[in-house]
Parts: C-alpha cells; structure tokens; sequence
C-alpha cells in the first residue's frame, strides 16, 4: 500500500483545523514533459522547501516535486512546536558522541530555532508564531530529571532562558492534575504548521523555483546528472535531494531501511471560551515526559490542539477523536466531554535513536529525514545545509550525517511488528509510572 494515499484525498489537504484556517495557495500545476535544472528537490515539505528556497536565493535553478500538495505531510499536520536543542536531550547525545560533538549539535539545534523565526520574520509568513514550550513531568522522578537537565543546559552550554516549575508555578501556566511540576523554556515557540510552510512556499515561488504538485515521483536513474521520473515528466538535474521523510516509500533502500513512517494523531476541540483559563492560562504550548508524548497547545481562536497516540500500520484508526480523547481526558479530565471540531492523523519518519539521518546516498544525491516528532526547526535547516552541501559549505551537514543511525532491525518486513512490541513495553512503563 503506498502511504502517500492510504489515508488521503489525492490532491486534497487532510479535514484538520489547520487546512481550515490556511492562508491557502492556488495549486501548482503538474509536471508535464521535460524539465533542466542545476537541483530536483523531491519532495515539498519543510525540507524540500527551506532546500529550494535557499538553493534559488543562492541562484541555482530548482525544480521541486511533490506528489500530492505543498505541506500536505507531516510539515503541514504536526503540533506546531520549534524547540530546543535535538530530539535526543544533550546529556544523552554527550554519553553517546562525546561532549565535543555534542555541542557541535546543540550549536546546529539553536541555529535551526533561529532560522525558523528569521524565515518567518524576514518573509512575513503569518503563521501566528507565539514564545514558550514547556515540558512537563507525572513523577517526581520526571520532575526532578526536568530541573536537572536545565540546570545542565545553564551550566554546561550557558542556555538561560529556562524556568523551572514546581507544582504550584506549573498549576499557574498549565492546571493539569497530571503533572506535578515541569519547566518552560522561553526562547522555544509554537505556531501554525501549515500556514508555515505555505509561506515557505511563497517566498520559494518568488525566488524563481519551478514548483509542481501532483507529481508523485516513480524512480530515479543514478548518474552525472540524475533523472526523476513522474508518471507525466522527468527532470534531468545536475543533484538531487530526497526530502521525503515518512512518504519515501521504495524510492532509496539505504534511506528507507534507517527512517520508518509511522502515524500520530491530533484533535482540535470547539473553542474553550472562559473555560481556557482552566486548561492553558498562559498561551504555551506544553509536551510531557510519556515515551509517546502527548502535546497540547491554544489555537488562536481558542480551541485546545491536543496531540497523542500512535499507530505503526498504514491505516490511521476509524475514529481518530476517540483515540487521542483517551490520553487528553488524563491530562485533562474536565474535558472528557467536550465537543471535538476537527480530528487528523499525519505521517512522521523516526530513526532507530531518534536523531535525524542525512545522507548522501550517492554523490550528487543527498536525503535528509527522521526528525522523529522534532521536525519543525530540524527540516528547515536540514533543508539549509542540503543547499550548502550543494553550494560547497558542508560542515553543518557532514555533522549531523556522522550521526550514528543504524537500520532497524529485520528490515522493512519486521520493523514495524518489532516497533509495536518495544512501543507496547513503553506504554506499559508509563502506565505504571516506571
């Protein structure tokens, strides 16, 4: 089954509040006949966009391919949430690469956070960009490694702007009897997915790239140059970049066996009115500590965004609401009737270690994926350094592809059951507070 279209419309954006209030774009048309071009981005997610984006600004000519809309993947469905640092905590990285590779990635994770909102503020994309995340902590367990790890963050990589909560301070920003304390970093922000990449979108368009949608990608023949082929086009391109994360499909095995897809779910209740003092006084957005994370912030028409569970199959579940219903009512149990307005599920690519995996699978082919929920800031400087790989800049990239990412375990025929199992073990732990 091809999950570019197990669970959409062809050509349409998901039924989510998000497709909803887009600053929408007239479709681009499909690729038709040959094309030439200095780079053939596949792909027009945060990735592919910020890619072609700085590629045209740079004056290459860009051709930039997606099968179904602009933003229509995981870049246009997520939480919304620009944080800090990589998705694996520094501690951990500094344990697994050593502290001076470490601070190498924590230099690139703040460059990343900073060139999401310069892009916004540089190209005036309207994508409600508001300051604050918080991560939370049921245990005092979590609670106390929460304020370690700030305390770890100020001393060792001099990052301030981190308040630690107890109990009383996290009931003022988040009243959840969930949560017994947690910290808010205030350099971290939360906005609109969508309406972030169609503003990407935008300013690619007017720096001259050659945007088609509805141009699913079949195959590409290796060689100087490559040709991407579609089922009414081809591109023939001095380089090539992948920037399909969890829809790559049978496009590049060595990719593919490293960054699996799988699916997680989103609900936007009605507007809360007076009732929002009760859930998010404070106009944050909040992640927890449960190995499958629940999310949550405001729309800004007031409705609460609330993101939890996870499938590893290609089909979402009937009744998406009802899914992820289940984990807000235990954040949240004076909500466990409200009315949900809109309910999405969207498709993310995860490494082994949750760190991304770039790439180059040949010499002028460079892929760049597995953000593993950390997307928003880490594919647009993906995106970034693939173009100055292309440019011959390629520190930035070359560190993150000497990332240790190794294959997931029998391949793709068993990964996913063997991904249910350790998922299975997890959920089990948060269950029971391990």
């Amino acid at each position: 089954m091809d999950l570019l279209y197990a669970n959409d419309t062809r050509g349409a954006y998901p039924p989510s509040w998000y497709a909803a209030t887009a600053n929408t774009l007239p479709p681009f048309e499909p690729l038709q006949g040959a094309q030439r071009a200095d780079v053939c981005i596949v792909g027009a997610g945060y990735t592919g966009l910020s890619a072609a984006l700085h590629l045209a600004q740079a004056g290459r000519s860009v051709v930039l391919l997606d099968a179904q809309r602009l933003g229509f993947g995981a870049s246009g469905r997520n939480g919304g949430q620009l944080g800090s640092g990589q998705r694996m905590d520094q501690d951990a990285l500094e344990a697994l690469v050593g502290d001076p590779e470490a601070a190498k990635l924590w230099a690139l994770a703040e460059d990343a956070k900073n060139l999401v909102k310069s892009l916004i503020a540089g190209h005036q994309i309207d994508c409600q960009i508001k300051p604050g995340v918080a991560w939370t902590g049921s245990s005092t367990k979590e609670v106390r490694h929460l304020h370690e790890y700030a305390e770890h963050l100020a001393q060792k990589y001099s990052y301030r702007h981190i308040e630690t909560l107890d109990h009383k301070a996290l009931q003022s920003v988040c009243p959840s009897p969930d949560y017994l304390g947690g910290i808010l970093d205030a350099d971290a922000a939360h906005l609109h997915p969508l309406n972030y990449a169609l503003g990407l979108a935008r300013a690619a368009a007017a720096a001259g790239v050659r945007i088609h949608e509805s141009s699913a990608v079949r195959q590409i023949a290796e060689g100087s140059p490559a040709t991407v082929n579609t089922d009414a086009g081809h591109v023939v391109a001095d380089h090539v970049i992948l920037a399909c994360n969890g829809y790559l499909g049978g496009l590049n095995g060595q990719v593919a066996a490293r960054v699996m897809p799988i699916n997680n779910f989103i609900i936007a209740t009605e507007p809360l009115g007076a009732r929002v003092a009760d859930v998010l006084p404070r106009d944050i957005a909040v992640a927890d500590s449960r190995f499958v994370v629940n999310y949550f912030r405001l729309s800004h028409d007031g409705r609460l965004l609330f993101g939890g569970g996870e499938s590893y199959s290609y089909r979402f579940p009937t009744d998406i609401a009802a899914k992820v219903r289940k984990p807000m009512s235990v954040v949240f149990p004076a909500l466990k009737d409200v009315q949900i307005d809109y309910a999405w599920g969207g498709t993310l690519g995860i490494t082994m270690k949750r760190l991304p995996y770039l790439a180059r699978t040949s010499t002028n082919i460079l892929s760049a994926s597995g953000y593993s929920g950390h997307g928003v800031g880490t594919a647009t400087h993906a995106g970034q350094l693939m173009a100055q790989a292309i440019i011959g800049q390629d520190d930035g990239f070359n560190t993150l592809a000497a990332l240790p990412n190794t294959p997931f375990p029998g391949g793709p025929s068993l990964r996913s059951p063997l991904l249910v199992l350790a998922m299975c073990w997890y959920a089990m732990r948060d269950r029971i507070g391990l």
